[in-house]
């Protein structure tokens, strides 16, 4: 009995054994996923950037000169025209000046006039009488030369007498030479030399007195654009120093929302092309308008500096509030499009997706992307409008995998 018990167990274990030999076909898993197809649709490429207003046109008025504020003509809050007198700084020893110098100015006018009219035509009539005297004098002189020059050959003159009329002669033509060259003198270089000395007063007195009018006017302080005072950080009696602000004066009819952006993105955009304006408390955006791309990149962010201006009536939009910018930079007709959460991106920058075939199983297709717009990203290359893809759950998806779409209860 004991020997037969025994053969049962060794025939028992080799059957087991036998059993384990044998290979068992495993079953592979079927994952549940959802699907999706591509859609094709119209893709608005709108760009979105955060962004600080700032007013259209902005003045920080600085005094040319350092005086106290004698008088303020305006307030924070008020509204100014270009050229409106803003304040006065205490201007006694610059009017004085102005005066002073005016009084020199006209003297040298008056100067000038008297050269011009008076002076040099005097000198010149009198320099005419003295070439004509000494024209007389030298005939006078020829002929009595001429007359004892015969008296002497006739013997009925002494030399001596002979050779003083030759002296006298000569002496005759040489004042008759430096009053002709004198005269010329008067009548070309002496007279211009003069008249512009004259005229040189005239225009030095010109300057200082024009200088100290200039300094007189930089005691009254105006502004030189239309806007709202909204800055004035001293009272009257105050010393304004020269290069200190004395007012802000800003243009807020319309303000100017700047953002930085991708420069690829900066390259699809115009001037004059359309934004929006979100403003924090605002129900509705604001319209706007591209005004500046710049054509440099910002040292810093290595991005690109836009700017898009607003209307403001009622000054609702105040410089400085923190909003988003909206630009439609691109519009593109039948795009296909897929949720950016099907999308799988692999460590080296490549994209992919799976899809779901006619034999139930999920096949990793790589695909081009395009834009990207909210959650839809636009797929340039790799499909085609109508395939199903694996809409969610395809990252760590292995290639091949059998799958069952989610709520379709069949065995496969």
């Amino acid at each position: 009995m004991r020997l037969l018990l025994q053969a049962l167990v060794m025939v028992t274990g080799f059957l087991f054994l036998i059993s384990c030999s044998k290979e068992t076909p495993e079953q592979q898993p079927v994952v549940t996923v959802q699907v999706i197809p591509v859609q094709q649709t119209t893709l608005h490429h709108t760009i979105t950037a955060d962004a600080v207003l700032f007013a259209l046109s902005q003045s920080a008025i600085v005094p040319k000169i350092t005086a106290p504020v004698k008088a303020f003509h305006v307030k924070r809050g008020s509204r100014v025209h270009a050229g409106e007198l803003l304040a006065t700084l205490e201007n006694k020893d610059l009017a004085a000046a102005a005066q002073d110098t005016k009084g020199a100015y006209e003297q040298a006018q008056a100067n000038y006039e008297i050269s011009t009219r008076a002076e040099v035509p005097a000198e010149m009539q009198k320099s005419e009488l003295e070439l004509k005297a000494a024209r007389q004098t030298l005939d006078t002189q020829q002929t009595i030369y001429e007359s004892r020059k015969n008296l002497f050959q006739q013997g009925a003159l002494p030399r001596k007498e002979f050779e003083q009329a030759g002296i006298d002669l000569t002496q005759a033509r040489n004042q008759y030479e430096l009053a002709k060259q004198h005269l010329g003198a008067l009548q070309g270089f002496a007279k211009q030399e003069s008249l512009k000395s004259a005229a040189g007063q005239l225009e030095s007195a010109k300057g200082r007195y024009l200088a100290a009018e200039a300094d007189l006017s930089y005691s009254e302080i105006r502004s030189p654009i239309n806007g709202v005072v909204t800055d004035r950080p001293l009272y009257p009696g105050e010393m304004a120093s020269a290069g200190t602000p004395l007012l802000t004066v800003m243009d807020t009819s319309s303000v100017v929302a700047r953002a930085h952006i991708a420069q690829p993105e900066a390259e699809l955009l115009e001037i004059g092309d359309s934004a929006t304006i979100t403003v924090p408390g605002e129900e509705k955006a604001i319209p706007a308008t591209i005004s500046v791309v710049s054509p440099a990149l910002d040292p810093n962010s290595t991005t690109v500096e836009i700017w898009a201006q607003a209307k403001n009536p009622g000054d609702r939009l105040k410089p400085g509030t923190a909003v988003q910018l909206s630009v439609l930079a691109k519009t593109i007709p039948d795009a296909l499009v897929i949720p950016s959460a099907s999308l799988l991106t692999a460590p080296d920058g490549t994209a992919s997706v799976m899809v779901v075939g006619s034999d139930d199983r999920a096949h990793s297709h790589a695909v081009q992307v395009g834009i990207r717009q909210g959650d839809d990203v636009q797929i340039v290359e790799g499909l085609k409008a109508g395939e199903k893809i694996v809409g969610s759950g395809a990252y760590g998806l292995p290639d091949n995998t059998k799958v069952r779409v989610e709520g379709n209860k069949s065995e496969d």
